[in-house]
């Protein structure tokens, strides 16, 4: 049997695909934006692998995807950003692939990518804290993904942090959701409600002149030295670090990873986090702090873990 697997990365914005050999080298890949319906979201998966077999023998697929799984790994049950809802996604795409499909949580799956090959080599109790479009988090003991009685463990993302009626809405249908506040969808939101702070900046220009602002353009705005985009990102370090003080006070993990789409501006907001992780511990100054690092393999950690569980599942 081959060695090399396909891996997904299903996001709430892109969709892409990996060919990964056993020592976690991506040969080849895909990309386009991930479809609003399920059925189109299928066809294009189904599609992505033809092409990729096309030049690769492989011996399985592995799918990352940002939302809650049945604990046996079968069914999407809820994706807040994604079509699915209480869909047997692996049995449909084996069906139509002809081939063994493995599904995995996204954060899972870049766990497993880091543990394997990268921030998490060795470590025994640790999590990653995935922050891209929302917040997934996984935790790992003894080289073991703790899932919980029902498939859903951990989940930080939609622990409520703001209340009353001006806490943001979540796609998730609750209000005030951490998520809303430290992921890289909270970013224009945040830089919206600083602007009158800010109003003789570039960014409160464009955003007050309706111009289509991205969370990367307030990334920009910041790295730039803006007024409102560093405001926005040291707001956003402070929301990130009360979400690993939950982590450290909830698990007593010894490493906490940060990957995901964000993480590639770390240097912006991760010490004013640790900052805020190490002041606001339960018993702070008195135990031991867990090391807080940014994951190693950048935005495709989540195809080269899930391909590699699907590789060690099916070998």
């Amino acid at each position: 049997m081959s060695d090399v697997t396909i891996g997904f990365d299903i996001g709430g914005t892109n969709l892409r695909a990996g060919v990964v050999d056993s020592s976690g080298r991506v040969l080849a890949t895909l990309s386009q934006r991930t479809p609003r319906h399920a059925e189109s979201a299928e066809r294009v998966i189904v599609d992505m692998v033809a092409r990729l077999r096309a030049e690769y023998d492989v011996s399985g697929v592995g799918l990352a995807v940002a939302g809650f799984l049945d604990p046996e790994c079968e069914r999407i049950r809820f994706a807040p950003h994604l079509p699915w809802r209480d869909a047997p996604l692996r049995a449909t795409l084996e069906s139509r692939l002809n081939l063994p499909v493995v599904l995995e949580h996204d954060a899972n799956s870049a766990a497993w990518g880091e543990y394997r090959f990268g921030a998490a080599q060795g470590a025994h109790t640790w999590v990653f804290f995935a922050v891209g479009t929302g917040i997934g988090a996984t935790l790992m003991v003894d080289g073991t993904i703790y899932r919980g009685a029902f498939g859903t463990a951990p989940e930080f993302g939609h622990l409520s942090v703001v209340h009353g009626e001006h806490a943001r809405k979540c796609s998730c249908g609750k209000s005030g959701c951490l998520e809303r506040y430290a992921s890289g969808t909270a970013l224009v939101d945040t830089a919206r409600d600083l602007a009158g702070k800010y109003p003789m900046t570039t960014l409160a220009d464009d955003l007050g002149t309706g111009l289509d602002v991205t969370g990367h353009d307030v990334v920009l705005a910041a790295r730039e030295g803006d007024a409102l985009g560093l405001a926005v990102l040291r707001d956003f370090g402070g929301w990130m670090g009360l979400g690993l003080t939950f982590v450290a006070d909830i698990l007593d993990p010894e490493l906490i990873v940060v990957g995901g789409g964000v993480a590639t501006d770390a240097d912006l907001f991760l010490d004013r986090a640790r900052t805020t992780m190490s002041d606001s511990m339960v018993g702070s100054g008195y135990r031991p702090i867990p090391r807080v690092e940014c994951a190693e393999l950048g935005g495709q950690a989540g195809i080269i873990g899930v391909a590699d569980i699907a590789r060690e599942l099916y070998s």
